[in-house]
């Protein structure tokens, strides 16, 4: 028998989604996968989506965002130790990550599709815990710089290369494997890594491959407990060099890199990013003197890839959110999947999200063919406009889809609120919008030749559509356009190409509705982009995007 005052029930409410495989309820994935030679991957990628989906999965990834990395700069009787101590959940998700072997798969395999598995991994993983994947693709954006340094490959390549996952804050000489991060970013410099004032004094002769003292600081140094980082010094001519700088001195002492503090980030807040200081910390040159920036920037060319995937994960888990919980709660009497507007916004970000995807997997194709002239040009014009426009997107629409959550999507109990906080670190990271744009800029005055190519490929793609056409003219023209002119149109320069890229790859891609819907709307509306679902859907297959999305049996 109820009691009287018994008047409370939970009904149409819905937990966000979790233990489904990221994978196999993906189709475009599945498909751009296959189709990059890559079908020998398909079984490990859909084992991996399962587990990284798992409702324990997302379990971890609360729990080492909501339990923070806590520095310990001494030990209990003052000797220095400079630790991060990370939750335990921290080190499951980086485990399950380098167990399937994804930390080097771009570089550890040989065969056909190696990086669209490769990508892949990223994107699945991406999805659930953004803040492991920063040591992860930091290491594997190293690796082919290592690669070219015998001495250190010689000494770290197998542990590069390995897929155990070993914690230990020890030496070099006693770890299975190792992870790589990054220090440029000064306070006074910021994204300008040519106003860095740290230094770099050779205990010797000095040269390529000889030790330096490293004396100075970063402002952002990520993430502290990797056993090395690359570090951007000056030496004594003034000139920019990039010098290998472990954890521990060969000697086994530590290394006189002292942490600071951590950064009280936005989001990201799994990962430790920290301020440090160099007390003269012994380093290796990596390359030649003086040329510390061009080999930096190659490991970012690497790592604003990742950004890139990262943010079309944040786009498609965003997605799959809001579609697995709109098909569920009730509004004005009609599930909210069924109510003409909310389509509208559903269908534009499954637009959003199959055309980052697209974009994401043909770099991975331009990064793995890149002795070819045309694949350079995607390497070198493509990525940096892809991370302004994807990363930038990825903001947006996570705050979009946590709208379609209601109130529930604002509160810190399920993912959509820590997929909003984390957006914006894709969009800073490796470069603001403004530098990638300029970068564009750069490229393009260099090499305006493979920037015609690029178009031309697009249109080839799509015989025939006006749109495409028209849009491929006005950016030749806007080619013409004076230099410093055109810098100030940078960001439109960018996302026009984007769009026109995105337009041929999902024509070659896709099913026919995605590909019509995606030039429909982002080429032939004047509206289209102020807002998420700011379109007309009377000329889109809604039902056929949302069904290809995210299957509702699933």
């Amino acid at each position: 028998m109820d009691t009287p005052w018994t008047t409370h029930q939970v009904f149409n409410q819905f937990d966000a989604l979790t233990g489904y495989n990221l994978f196999s309820t993906d189709a475009a994935l599945q498909q751009a996968v296959a189709a990059a030679g890559a079908g020998w991957a398909l079984s490990a990628l859909s084992h991996f989506g399962a587990e990284v989906g798992c409702a324990q999965s997302f379990q971890h990834a609360d729990e080492a965002n909501r339990i923070v990395p806590v520095l310990h700069n001494f030990d209990a009787r003052g000797r220095r130790i400079d630790q991060v101590e990370f939750h335990p959940a921290w080190h499951t998700l980086m485990a399950g990550f380098r167990q399937g072997g994804w930390v080097s798969q771009a570089f550890a395999d040989t065969r056909p599709g190696r990086w669209a598995a490769n990508i892949a991994a990223i994107y699945l993983h991406s999805q659930v815990e953004s803040g492991s994947m920063c040591p992860a693709t930091m290491t594997w954006a190293s690796i082919p710089l290592l690669q070219r340094e015998p001495a250190l490959w010689a000494q770290l390549g197998d542990k590069l290369l390995s897929p155990l996952y070993d914690p230990r804050d020890v030496p070099l000489a006693q770890k299975a494997s190792i992870y790589i991060g990054m220090g440029m970013t000064e306070k006074q410099g910021g994204s300008d890594v040519r106003a860095n004032t740290t230094t770099a004094t050779p205990v010797g002769a000095g040269g390529r491959g000889a030790p330096y003292l490293i004396r100075g600081h970063k402002w952002f140094f990520s993430a502290p407990m990797c056993d090395a980082h690359l570090v951007v010094a000056r030496t004594a001519d003034g000139g920019p060099s990039c010098f290998f700088v472990p954890r521990w001195r060969p000697d086994g002492s530590k290394n006189a890199v002292q942490i600071q503090r951590l950064k009280n980030k936005l989001g990201n807040k799994s990962n430790s990013s920290s301020e440090v200081e160099f007390l003269d910390a012994w380093g290796v040159l990596m390359g030649e003197e003086g040329r510390g920036i061009p080999t930096i920037i190659e490991m970012a060319n690497f790592t604003r890839l990742s950004c890139v995937v990262s943010s079309a994960s944040f786009i498609r888990q965003a997605l799959v959110q809001a579609l697995a919980y709109t098909r569920q709660r009730q509004a004005f009497g009609k599930v909210l999947a069924e109510q003409p507007l909310m389509r509208a916004v559903l269908a534009d970000l499954a637009l959003e999200s199959e055309a980052a995807l697209a974009l994401s997997m043909r770099l991975a194709q331009a990064f793995e063919h890149a002795d070819d002239p045309l694949q350079q040009a995607w390497k070198r014009i493509v990525t940096p406009a892809a991370k302004f426009w994807v990363c930038k997107r990825a903001v947006e629409l996570t705050g979009e889809a946590m709208e379609t959550f209601g109130g529930n999507g604002y509160v810190e109990d399920g993912p959509m609120a820590r997929l909003y906080r984390e957006a914006p670190v894709n969009s800073i990271w490796e470069g603001s919008g403004n530098v990638m744009c300029l970068d564009v800029m750069r490229a393009v005055a260099r090499d305006p030749e493979a920037a015609l190519a690029l178009m031309a490929q697009a249109v080839d793609a799509t015989p025939g559509d006006a749109l495409v056409l028209a849009e491929a003219q006005a950016l030749r023209q806007m080619l013409g356009t004076a230099p410093e002119q055109l810098e100030g149109q940078g960001r439109l320069f960018c996302q026009r190409l984007v769009l026109l890229l995105q337009a041929g790859l999902l024509r070659q891609t896709a099913p026919v509705a995605v590909a019509d819907a995606f030039i429909h709307t982002r080429l032939g509306s004047t509206g289209w982009g102020r807002v998420a679902g700011a379109l007309d859907p009377a000329g889109v297959d809604v039902a056929a995007l949302l069904a290809r999305a995210y299957p509702a049996a699933a």
